[in-house]
């Protein structure tokens, strides 16, 4: 039975203790052990930087830098690592984004425990694993009599400006500072400060609000 050394980023104690407690005993596959448990996004980049983990357990909605920001840098900086994202974000948007930031997985605090192995076996042979009850596409209906188009409408609905909205767009479409910065040949420090300005018109507070949001009003 192969031994995996896993990382769990959740700031949600209640939840930790409870993976911690399944993964305490050989489930499928392998065995387990966690290394250890980061409530930050910071701290994941951390404890990734000081231990070798096979598999992260990423929860999308953490404190300070939210996991879809640093799911890019993750995969960069430990790409041996395979990352199974675990949230209760079960939106289509939401799913795909993560995909596209570079997850392996995704599945919902919701699932069972045999579900759980099954995920992390398939990901770590290397398989994508897409979690029950959760989908890649999502309708859309339109009548197209809409006289003022998605990006206008959006735009004067929350007082974007035209820069915010190009930033909006690429944060859509799961774009990390750095990247945003190449494209709209600015600096990473002035996609920050529009990215905490959208944040604060829109009301939101991560990353996953502001893609769902994004593809709610047909802005990507």
């Amino acid at each position: 039975m192969r031994f995996l050394n896993i990382l769990v980023a959740d700031d949600h104690p209640i939840f930790v203790e409870g993976l911690q407690s399944v993964l305490s005993h050989p489930g499928g596959k392998f065995s387990y052990n966690i290394k250890g448990i980061a409530r930050t996004g910071a701290q994941v980049t951390q404890l990734l930087h000081e231990n070798h983990a096979d598999l992260l357990l990423l929860d999308l909605n953490l404190p300070e830098t939210d996991g879809l920001k640093i799911l890019p840098s993750v995969k960069k900086g430990s790409a041996n690592t395979r990352v199974l994202v675990m949230t209760m974000y079960d939106d289509p948007r939401v799913v795909k984004a993560a995909f596209k930031a570079g997850a392996d997985g995704y599945m919902l605090k919701s699932g069972t425990k045999d579900e759980l192995y099954r995920a992390i076996e398939e990901v770590i042979e290397g398989h994508t694993y897409v979690g029950n009850g959760l989908a890649l596409v999502e309708s859309h209906y339109t009548n197209g009599h809409d006289a003022i188009s998605p990006d206008k409408r959006f735009a004067q609905t929350y007082g974007l400006t035209r820069r915010e909205m190009e930033v909006m767009r690429y944060i859509g479409q799961a774009l990390n500072n750095k990247d945003i910065a190449e494209k709209l040949f600015i600096s990473d420090q002035t996609v920050s400060v529009h990215r905490k300005n959208i944040m604060r018109k829109l009301g939101v507070n991560n990353t996953a609000s502001m893609i769902k949001m994004a593809f709610e009003n047909n802005l990507v």
